[in-house]
């Protein structure tokens, strides 16, 4: 991963789990992104998960977890965002922007065709997201369309491929 100025961007370590969920804890204002992170976690189910680093200190977090969409021909795997998480005192600083873009730069290395998330609709179209009912995606969770969205990292890969996206259990129960 890659370090800008005083801030490290790496993947997250079994040491790391502490920290991540304090900050969850911190960011959010409540346990329930923490306990959704380690819900994942001991499911196996973190397809890629990204700590930022300052000072040795862990000041941002990023988690990305399978999602299953629901097509008229079957099944299809893709790459769900969510939760993404700055210490309050180091937000607004691009941290979390940092962590979208290597994340997402990790995951079309690895191979991965699309990602979703639920967030921000005036943050998160920066980085190429768009609402994901322009191709033809609905979620299972209560948001509004405009909050619920898909990039593709690869063109065209969501072509024809308009369904019901599914979250992992975990999401529903953390």
């Amino acid at each position: 991963m890659t370090s800008q100025g005083a801030v490290a961007i790496r993947r997250e370590e079994p040491r790391d789990a502490d920290a991540v969920t304090r900050l969850n804890e911190l960011a959010f204002g409540e346990p329930t992104e923490a306990n959704l992170v380690r819900a994942l976690t001991a499911a196996g189910a973190s397809t890629l998960s990204l700590v930022a680093e300052k000072d040795r200190y862990v000041v941002g977090h990023i988690l990305f977890s399978p999602v299953t969409i629901e097509t008229a021909a079957g099944q299809v795997t893709a790459i769900g965002l969510a939760p993404m998480a700055v210490l309050p005192d180091q937000q607004r600083k691009g941290i979390g922007a940092r962590l979208v873009q290597e994340g997402l730069a990790e995951l079309r290395r690895l191979g991965h065709d699309a990602v979703v998330v639920v967030g921000h609709p005036e943050y998160y179209p920066r980085f190429g997201f768009k609402r994901a009912s322009q191709f033809g995606l609905r979620t299972e969770i209560d948001c509004p369309d405009e909050a619920f969205m898909a990039i593709e990292l690869r063109p065209g890969v969501l072509a024809g491929r308009a369904g019901m996206v599914r979250y992992r259990p975990e999401f529903h129960t953390a």
